[in-house]
């Protein structure tokens, strides 16, 4: 709770604080020209960025059980040894993380060893694997890959990232608006649909702008899940599952899974700038350094 008040507090007292700056220089005269009233756009963006963010956020799991396949295991009937240990895991690391209510545990068919973690809060989450975890990782290191998605939970990252993202939105609907209006208070007698494409064109320059400060953040979370999995699974686990990652990344069953968490490995230059996760070798000289 405290965490959704300093971000919504955040994001209210910086769409305040431009409203008024727009006022006062008198902006606010290009813009109502065209019907857009300031406050009224200012909660229209607030709505529209937070809203699409937190429904996204609740729907989580079930997209995620419904994108990936995923079979939920049941801790009183796993059914396999594997699904035994994986559900045995998931819970003692979630309870040396500290979190309240266990997880809910699944796996996917893949042969990529893949992982993630998602739900709407530390209490109602989920984590799952990837076939390709058994496959191709010893139990010590996939207990390390376990660790990192519980820690991911336990730091509230899906929250955060969600809330993160609703304040990029929010930014983006107003601005979008605002620089529209702003090119065209020139032109009295445009139509709505060039209005409408002049804010597509921003909307979608800022987005991406945007989505540079969210990746930022979202590498930053991948180095402190590492560290998490690191005290909760041990170190030495979790580099060396960090390390098999990296040797079995040119294998040929390799692709790419929007929600896969453990396997998106980097690329150099601008690219970079829109990666979610850190290059894997960075992230191993981050474990190695760390005491």
């Amino acid at each position: 709770m405290k965490r959704i008040l300093l971000f919504v507090g955040t994001n209210l007292l910086v769409m305040t604080t431009i409203t008024a700056v727009v006022y006062l220089t008198g902006l606010h005269r290009y813009t109502t020209a065209y019907g857009l009233n300031l406050p009224t756009l200012a909660v229209f963006s607030l709505v529209v960025g937070f809203g699409g963010s937190f429904i996204s956020l609740f729907i989580s799991k079930w997209m995620a059980k419904m994108a990936m396949g995923v079979q939920v295991i049941d801790p009183a009937r796993p059914g396999s040894p594997d699904a035994a240990w994986l559900v045995q895991t998931v819970h003692d690391a979630a309870r040396k993380a500290g979190l309240e209510k266990m997880p809910e545990v699944g796996v996917f068919e893949s042969p990529e060893m893949n992982a993630f973690a998602t739900g709407p809060s530390r209490n109602n989450s989920l984590v799952a694997v990837s076939t390709g975890i058994f496959q191709h990782m010893d139990r010590g290191a996939a207990s390390a890959v376990i660790g990192h998605e519980v820690a991911h939970i336990a730091n509230g990252d899906m929250v955060t990232m969600t809330l993160l993202q609703g304040i990029i939105n929010t930014f983006v609907v107003f601005l979008a608006r605002v620089l529209a209006s702003l090119v065209g208070a020139g032109d009295r007698d445009r139509s709505g649909l060039v209005y409408f494409l002049t804010v597509m064109v921003f909307q979608t320059v800022l987005t991406l702008l945007g989505s540079m400060v969210v990746m930022a953040f979202s590498r930053w979370r991948e180095f402190r899940a590492d560290a998490g999995g690191a005290q909760l699974e041990g170190r030495d686990n979790m580099i060396r599952a960090l390390q098999t990652l990296k040797q079995n990344q040119a294998l040929p069953y390799r692709r790419a899974e929007s929600l896969a968490t453990m396997q998106i490995y980097g690329r150099g230059g601008l690219m970079k700038l829109f990666m979610s996760h850190p290059p894997l070798d960075e992230r191993i000289a981050a474990l190695q350094a760390s005491r």
